[in-house]
């Protein structure tokens, strides 16, 4: 222990929903005793809760929170998804799956995509997606977990992840943070104090007088990013150049059969559509830009490409894609979308709310503070949150559309230094490397996204 930093002991999380249960439930599971974790929030105050699409990533979390797999199913409605759909995103009536899990076999000097992209240029290989158990098995409509008993098996390297309903998480992890001794305080924050001189946030005031003063505080209060936006004024950098769509319309309707094992994302004139299949329902969304659709027109072409009958009218959400500058400043740490946010084309959003608790764990700070461990944090923030960019609008610039403006648009336009190197190389040659094991999407997820 480094007695010139002894340790906090009061954990205050601002902000409840995905970010803040999640938090809550990692943080109480993972500190050692002596830690008090009180989280504040107010059932006035709505929560965004469209995310019901994860990553293979998520399967850690539930590990390291100690969440049993079949509780965890039943409590969300939970089903299995083995990868994405893509439907008209490189031209209309063309689908490809970006499906989980390795493809084939690496012989170090020789990938499999390069091997196929020779032999498709002769006009001897099938489509890609037929050269992956993962999306064969999504096809099929099939699934099953994954032999580590046989790793030399295609079976040993089957991968998956969760379509699940968000709030009904949200609910879960609450229950197992509030047994693991989290403290849930019913309140709206009315005023945010600082200490004189430097700034720190001290405590947060509720709208009844009641005073909750903390060490560190997690702010997990969404797209206001009540503390370290608002309070601490860190800036946003705005990426809305580069990813045009910046509204969305969520709504649910009946479930249908059969029950796929894949996200869908259909591309429409000026934006994209979800579809995420739940036990009880289905989960579905328009991502648009607000620039080339209105949200009549928007309201229109979701209502008319659902699989079975609404089951509430549209609910609108507004954002700026991009990212805080800092997520981490003096003693508050941004969790979620109060750190950034990047529209949800690749079910990032709750794995991005997962590794910022991790990061927020391995660089967990005493009460001084350290200027080294703090920039650290922002400097693997950035990082992540700059990969996920340039996988995201990767999406849109390889497309061959032009049958609209914003097509037209997303084809044409200049993208960041570090996407348009990837973009070349792969062009040149067909060949993709990845920069680190800090890059959340491997190879076989890059050249599944190119291809298609």
């Amino acid at each position: 222990m480094d007695h010139g930093n002894p340790p906090i002991r009061r954990v205050v999380i601002v902000g409840g929903g995905t970010a803040g249960w999640m938090s809550a439930a990692l943080l109480s599971k993972l500190l050692f005793r002596g830690y008090e974790i009180t989280l504040v929030e107010s059932d006035e105050i709505g929560i965004i809760g469209v995310g019901e699409a994860t990553i293979p990533g998520i399967k850690d979390y539930n590990h390291l929170a100690g969440i049993d797999l079949t509780e965890m199913i039943r409590a969300t409605q939970a089903t299995f998804k083995l990868g994405i759909e893509f439907v008209n995103w490189r031209e209309p009536g063309f689908r490809y799956i970006h499906g989980f899990g390795k493809i084939g076999t690496d012989l170090m000097w020789l990938h499999p995509h390069q091997l196929w992209l020779k032999l498709a240029a002769l006009g001897q290989a099938k489509h890609f997606d037929l050269y992956s158990l993962n999306t064969l098995a999504a096809r099929q409509n099939k699934f099953c977990f994954p032999d580590p008993r046989n790793p030399g098996s295609p079976m040993g390297h089957l991968d998956y992840a969760y379509h699940f309903d968000a709030s009904l998480y949200a609910r879960f992890l609450r229950t197992r943070s509030e047994a693991q001794g989290v403290a849930r305080i019913e309140g709206r924050i009315v005023e945010v104090e600082q200490r004189a001189g430097d700034g720190v946030v001290e405590s947060v005031v509720l709208a009844d007088g009641r005073t909750i003063e903390g060490d560190l505080f997690v702010d997990c209060s969404g797209m206001r990013s009540l503390l370290l936006g608002q309070t601490l004024g860190v800036g946003y950098e705005d990426w809305n150049h580069w990813l045009p769509c910046d509204r969305a319309l969520a709504v649910p309707c009946e479930s249908v059969s059969p029950l796929t094992p894949y996200t869908r994302s259909t591309a429409h004139g000026s934006g994209w559509q979800w579809r995420i299949p739940l036990q009880h329902r289905i989960g579905n969304g328009h991502v648009y830009s607000s620039a080339h659709l209105s949200d009549e027109e928007a309201a229109a072409t979701l209502l008319a490409h659902l699989d079975g009958k609404a089951l509430a009218d549209p609910r609108p959400v507004r954002f700026a894609p991009g990212k805080r500058r800092k997520a981490w400043d003096k003693n508050v740490v941004a969790i979620g979308l109060a750190s950034g946010f990047l529209e949800p084309l690749e079910s990032t959003s709750i794995h991005l709310i997962q590794t910022g608790i991790l990061r927020l764990v391995a660089l967990f700070p005493g009460q001084g503070f350290n200027a080294a461990d703090i920039a650290e944090y922002n400097r693997q923030h950035n990082f992540e949150f700059d990969d996920v960019r340039d996988f995201i609008i990767a999406h849109y610039k390889v497309t061959n559309r032009d049958d609209t403006p914003f097509w037209n648009h997303v084809r044409n336009m200049d993208v960041p230094d570090s996407l348009a190197e990837r973009l070349e190389l792969f062009r040149a040659s067909g060949r993709f490397f990845v920069h680190g094991k800090a890059e959340l999407f491997r190879e076989e997820s890059w050249v599944q996204v190119l291809i298609g």
